[in-house]
């Protein structure tokens, strides 16, 4: 499998395009009058407490409270002050300190107005919601996430193999440099030497240790760490050996990447950073221009005549499959399956292309025989395992329903891309006068 990695460069905005066989397999854009603040960690403060839905409104001096589930705030860490983290540092630091003991996990702490905790954003505001917000606080490396407060390693699900398992979680136990907290492999550590494990764990670290030390500094609310920019997370996430290219328009852009791919991951890859250098548009250059306008459409074509209709509510996005153009002598219940066969792998991809995300229903064409409904579910679920969101999927109901979530953790890009009506209010309809 061939995969590129395409950045277009334009003013005010930063767009990436990953190509499986020259097929537009995700998109991503970052805009300069939309900044994200997913993964940014915060000092905050307290601002109310409501016990009847089990959360609290912390103040992270955005223009809307983050909202924390008093659940998600069970680190025993949290208490009246940040002497938490400072403790959490001397422990890293190998210091010697007698702290208080700390509360038992299985009881919560007793948050108060006017308590300053340290957060992390796990979700972008959106609408009229603030920001959801944890206490668990993570960092994401290339092979390693450290987690300063969870004391345990994990290695990824996805990484089967018994033997690599074993492999990864030895060499987790030989990090001695750090005894608090926590490491989980990622997917892309498989077959990756410790030398380079270790480093990933020795840089986040190093990030956490400038975390405490600011958090310390700075009066809440006030902002403690940024997350990285699109590009360095393209990079970290997805250039690995599989990628033949990744190419960029913009000569500044290009020297950055150059330098930042041979900090992060090493020489070896710094030759498949390459500067695009041609008259045309590099999206138009690679025919990506026409498939992201596709993306914003209501409805999908398939290759055999086939559609599937997409249709987005603050609540839900229903997914609708026909059979529109496709012809065949089988049989309806063949015919169905077919369809769907087609469909499911799409519906993936459009979902990981718009990143839709909350609950999802996909009202495929009704099936009777139990195999069709099966390997039907199978071809989702399989095409949603290249998916970096969650996902969970139920199986078929009666009425060929499907229910699924995925994970949604900032703005979809429908959002960013438009602007609700002002005539209409985002209905789609104006009344006639």
């Amino acid at each position: 499998m061939s995969k590129e990695i395409l950045i277009q460069i334009q003013a005010g905005e930063k767009r990436v395009a990953i190509l499986n066989n020259g097929k537009l397999d995700d998109f991503y854009i970052e805009v300069d009058r939309y900044q994200s603040i997913l993964g940014n960690v915060y000092k905050g403060r307290v601002e109310s407490i409501l016990p009847s839905i089990n959360g609290a409104f912390v103040n992270i001096g955005q223009e809307r409270n983050g909202f924390l589930y008093l659940t998600d705030a069970v680190n025993p860490l949290v208490e009246e002050d940040l002497s938490g983290p400072r403790r959490l540092f001397n422990k890293i630091l190998n210091k010697k300190e007698d702290p208080p003991p700390a509360k038992p996990h299985n009881e919560p702490p007793q948050l108060k107005q006017g308590q300053e905790v340290l957060v992390q954003v796990v979700k972008e505001p959106f609408a009229n919601k603030g920001a959801r917000l944890t206490t668990h606080i993570s960092l994401a490396g290339r092979f390693i996430v450290y987690m300063p407060y969870d004391a345990h390693h994990g290695v990824s699900k996805k990484i089967e193999d018994p033997e690599e398992r074993k492999r990864l979680r030895e060499a987790l136990n030989e990090f001695t440099f750090v005894t608090h907290g926590g490491f989980i492999v990622r997917t892309v550590s498989m077959e990756q030497g410790k030398r380079e494990l270790l480093r990933d764990a020795k840089f986040l670290v190093k990030i956490w240790q400038q975390i405490v030390k600011l958090s310390e500094r700075k009066t809440a609310p006030a902002l403690i760490y940024k997350e990285y920019d699109l590009l360095w997370k393209i990079v970290r996430d997805f250039l690995r050996d599989d990628v033949t290219t990744m190419l960029v328009d913009s000569r500044d852009e290009y020297i950055k990447l150059k330098k930042f791919v041979h900090t992060l991951i090493g020489r070896e890859m710094v030759n498949k950073v390459q500067l695009y250098k041609g008259t045309e548009a590099l999206f138009d250059f690679k025919n990506v221009s026409k498939e992201l306008e596709k993306i914003y459409d209501t409805r999908v074509f398939l290759k055999s005549g086939s559609h599937i209709v997409i249709e987005q509510t603050e609540g839900l996005t229903v997914v609708d499959v026909n059979s529109g153009k496709f012809r065949t002598k089988a049989s309806p219940e063949d015919a169905a399956f077919m369809v769907n066969l087609e469909a499911a792998p799409e519906i993936a991809r459009q979902l990981r292309l718009r990143d839709l995300g909350g609950i999802i229903v996909i009202d495929f064409i009704d099936m009777t025989r139990e195999e069709h409904k099966r390997k039907v579910l199978t071809a989702l679920q399989a095409a949603l395992e290249d998916d970096y969101a969650k996902t969970e999927v139920n199986r078929i109901s009666s009425l060929g329903l499907v229910e699924m979530t995925r994970a949604r953790t900032g703005k979809t890009l429908e959002s960013i891309a438009f602007e609700s009506c002002p005539y209409c209010g985002g209905r789609g309809r104006v009344k006639v006068d």
